[in-house]
Parts: C-alpha cells; structure tokens; sequence
C-alpha cells in the first residue's frame, strides 16, 4: 500500500503542535506561580468534567494507542481487561474509599497520606518507588513509542523525535504548573477522540464493515486460562487488583488532579466521568486493532499496526489529524507525569528534609528546577526500551508495574481499612515488594507476571499484618478521620444538596458498572 502522508497533513500536525505550545504557555500566564496550591493543584478550582477528562487524557497515551493496539492485535478482546479493570477495581477504590479523605484532608500528594496514617518512613518510600516508577516507565515508555510512531510515519529520526516530544512537552508544563497541564489536555483529549474515531470507521470499513466486528465478537474472551503468559484469569485474585489500585487510586499522576477539584461533589463526578471515558476510548483503540488482521495479516511488530494503519489507510487531512491526536496523548501523558514527579520532589523531598520554612516562590521554583531534571532523566531512560521489541511494549510495562505496585498498594489499604497497621508493618511491605518480585521472577522465570505480582501482593499483606503484631501501633486519638467507615460513602453535609435527584453520583456510577459487567458476563 502507498502512504497516503501528504503536505496537508504535516501543516495540520504543525498548526495543532504549535497551537498546544500555545495554549499552555498562555495557561501557564494565567497562573500566578507564586503559591504551590496554584501551581501544583490549580488553585482548587478545577470542575468535575475537567476533573475526569484531564485523568483521561493523562492515562492515555502512546502505550495505549501503540502500545494496547500492538497487544490487541497479537491477543485479542482481552486487552481491554486493563482498561475496564480501572473501572471495576481501582476507579471503584478511589471513589469509595480513599478520595473522601484526600479532600478533607486537603494533601498535596499521596505521601502526605502516608506520613500522617504512618510517619516519614513510609513517605519516602512511597516516593522513591511511584518516582522511580515515572520515570523509569511512564515517562521513558511514552517517549520511545511516540519515537516509533514518528520515525514510522513522518521519517524523523528515533533520537530527535525523543527529544522533539520531551523538551516542547516540558516547556508548557516546567512554566504553568497543573492548569497548564490541565487546560492543555481537555484539547488533546478533544483531538484524540476525534482522532480515533476516524481510524476506527475507516479500518472497519477496510476490514469487510460492522460484520467484520460481528465475526471477531465470537472469538472474544475476557477470561483466559491460568497459565496464560500474559492474562491469566488468576490476575483478578491478586496481580490486577494491585496494579488497578495503585494505578487508579494511589498514584499521584492520576489522583492529583481529584485534588484540584472545587469541592468533593465535583471530584466524584470527575472519577465517574473518567469511568465513562475509560469505557468508551478504549473499544476506539481495542476494536479497529481485533480487526485489522484482515488488512495487515502479517505484521513481525504489532506495535507498528497504529502508524500502519493511518499511514494505509486514512484519506489525506485525515493522517495529520489522527497524528495529531497521538502526540495530544503524549504530550498530555508526559505533561501529567512530569508535573507529578515535580509535586512529590517539592512537596515530599525538597520542603520536609531540606527547607522546611520555604517560601511559597522558592517553592514553585524548585519544582520547575526539578522538572527540567526530571525530563533529563527519562530522555536518558528512554533508550533502555529499545531492546524490548520481541513482543508488544505494554506487557513489558505491565511487568514493570508489577515490581513496584504489591507494597505500594499493601501500604495503602492496609493503612486504611486496618488500625492495627503500624509504620513498621507498612515498612516491610513497601521495602520488600521489588527483591520478592526479583525473588520470584528468578526461582519461577515461566510464570506469568500477573500471577507473580499477585503472589507478592499477599506476601506484603500477611508480612505486614505479621510485623504489625508485634509493634507498637498508633493511638484511637492518632488515627481519628484515617480509617474508613460507611460515613466515607456520603459527602460531607455541606454539599449534600448538590446530589439530588440526577446530580446523585451514585445513579452514573450504576449505569456505567452495568455497562462494564454486561460484557465480562457475555464474554467471561
């Protein structure tokens, strides 16, 4: 097939980088920059459809529209398990059980919970892991795909596509904080949707139309044997109910922006919102790619199918768009990890180990000092995964969640749902959670990485309920408005008025848990 990439296409891609570059800087004008509240959390005035929308737009990125597709293709239907399991599992944990007592407590960052559920060792640890896990996965992995893409359609060389990305990306973020961030990614959510749409209605078309959907529907499954090696059903007893936690409920990337929200009415209806996205945008990446086999039979790199697909397939105006909704899912996933790791850097690092009395200015700035850092780092980290190419990034990414996430989410629900947890319990499961992932991978090399991740998830469970026996715990006074109850299911008194009748967000939350448990029970 010819490429059907004309100069059309490359002037909308650059009227749409160059228009992004400018709303983010004209954002970032609009910040004061002299208060951390304004810089790191917008200054507590984001809605509940921004609230949603931007944890969307930061979630999805190259790794999903490579990435999933790449994976979707090799695997089928049951690559959109990581997506709906969002839904069902950690959108699910924020919204009902940790999100009330971020807002009343008014954190910054997710440590900040830490530290006053348990003490400064659990902060740090937290810290070093989740920053460790940006970098080294968010940020690198989004850099090497968007590269690929790049490379493949346009013909830009994989070292200046890396750094095209990071440094236009970092500018906007460095200078405007979380409303730039923000006010960036409501458009590029905006352009990927419209992007995908496209794709999708013109590779089903070429795929034989809505029967060829009908056909591939007989094959789906959402449940694969135990041994599976890359989506086992045991990943529900233990490895995707972790990920799914940290990821959706304890991961700064995605709760900072829950933190910035107006009030808690709007910061639930933002989770639900985000629900709604998660359900819609990834049947848009999922589907075209089940089908997409009877165009491209044979492809070596399922990760190629995405740029194969618009390079082949789309009429000329078209390409640029969708090229354009790829590097909107970049820009805003790197935007949101980069302003994530300068927040825990600032908030978690800089002001308690080293200027406790900071002003606010010298705050700001040591977050966009950390930044630029930061972007330094993942741009060094992002060759690393060019020797990952045998099979599709996103389960290399899956993997690497997996050595990082059992302690972080042990720590959390533990920390939440038990009193007894004590900050030594919290400690040994957060220290020990990468040498028994690395114990495991070594003594069993075969087995898939979701059950081991599972397996060392309940090893960080019973270890710190074992530690946790034997130290001293924290007093009833310490831990008053730490511990779950039924009264975390309600909003405060205050702004009960604003659920009744259709604002309930109760009533969204069971249309769209109905949605996501039709199709597990149709294709279980």
């Amino acid at each position: 097939m010819e490429s059907n990439f004309t100069n059309l296409d490359l002037g909308i891609f650059i009227i749409y980088i160059v228009g992004i570059i400018g709303l983010g800087l004209y954002a970032s004008r609009k910040s004061t920059g002299e208060s951390k509240r304004d810089y790191f959390l917008a200054g507590d005035k984001l809605p509940w459809w921004m609230i949603g929308g931007s944890i969307i737009a930061a979630n999805i990125s190259s790794h999903h529209l490579v990435g999933v597709m790449g994976v979707a293709y090799e695997r089928g239907f049951v690559a959109i398990v990581i997506e709906w399991g969002a839904i069902l599992v950690g959108f699910n944990v924020l919204l009902w059980v940790f999100l009330p007592f971020y807002i009343r407590n008014g954190f910054y960052t997710m440590p900040e919970f830490l530290q006053k559920r348990f003490g400064g060792g659990a902060r740090t640890t937290y810290s070093i892991l989740v920053l460790l896990t940006y970098i080294f996965v968010e940020i690198s992995a989004v850099l090497y795909l968007g590269a690929i893409s790049l490379q493949s359609l346009l013909g830009i060389p994989m070292l200046a596509s890396i750094l095209f990305l990071a440094v236009f990306t970092g500018v906007y973020t460095v200078l405007g904080g979380l409303r730039a961030v923000v006010w960036t990614e409501m458009l590029q959510l905006a352009v990927l949707v419209l992007g995908m749409v496209a794709l999708s209605y013109y590779t089903i078309d070429a795929s034989g139309g809505f029967e060829a959907i009908v056909e591939s529907s007989k094959d789906w499954e959402l449940m694969l044997p135990a041994n599976d090696p890359d989506f086992p059903w045991t990943m529900y007893l233990g490895g995707l109910l972790c990920i799914s936690i940290f990821y959706n409920a304890t991961n700064q990337f995605i709760v900072q922006r829950t933190l910035a929200a107006k009030n808690e009415w709007h910061a639930r209806m933002g989770v639900i919102f985000a629900d709604y996205l998660k359900f819609l945008i990834p049947l848009l990446i999922i589907i075209p790619a089940i089908v997409a086999p009877k165009i491209f039979p044979d492809l070596e790199k399922p990760d190629l199918l995405f740029s194969m697909l618009v390079e082949h397939l789309l009429p000329t105006g078209l390409v640029g768009l969708v090229m354009a909704g790829l590097i909107a899912a970049i820009m805003s996933h790197l935007s949101g990890a980069i302003n994530s790791c300068t927040t825990i850097l600032t908030i978690d690092v800089y002001l308690p180990y080293f200027r406790p009395n900071a002003s606010e200015a010298s705050s700001v700035r040591f977050g966009r000092i950390t930044g630029v850092l930061v972007i330094l780092i993942g741009i060094l980290c992002t060759g690393i995964l060019v020797y990952y190419s045998e099979k599709p990034i996103f389960i290399y990414l899956l993997n690497a969640y997996g050595l990082f996430t059992p302690g972080i989410a042990t720590m959390f629900l533990m920390g939440i749902f038990w009193k007894g947890t004590t900050h030594a319990g919290a400690l040994t499961a957060g220290l020990l959670t990468i040498p028994l992932s690395l114990l495991v991978e070594f003594f069993f090399p075969e087995m898939p990485f979701f059950n081991r991740t599972g397996i060392v998830f309940w090893t960080c469970m019973l270890l710190c309920v074992l530690v946790s026996l034997v130290t001293q715990r924290k007093s009833e006074a310490e831990l008053e408005g730490l511990i779950w109850t039924k009264e975390s299911l309600s909003l405060p008194k205050s702004e009960r008025e604003q659920q009744k009748g259709w604002r309930n967000p109760f009533i969204w939350w069971a249309i769209v848990m109905a949605m996501v448990l039709y199709f597990y029970i149709k294709y279980a």
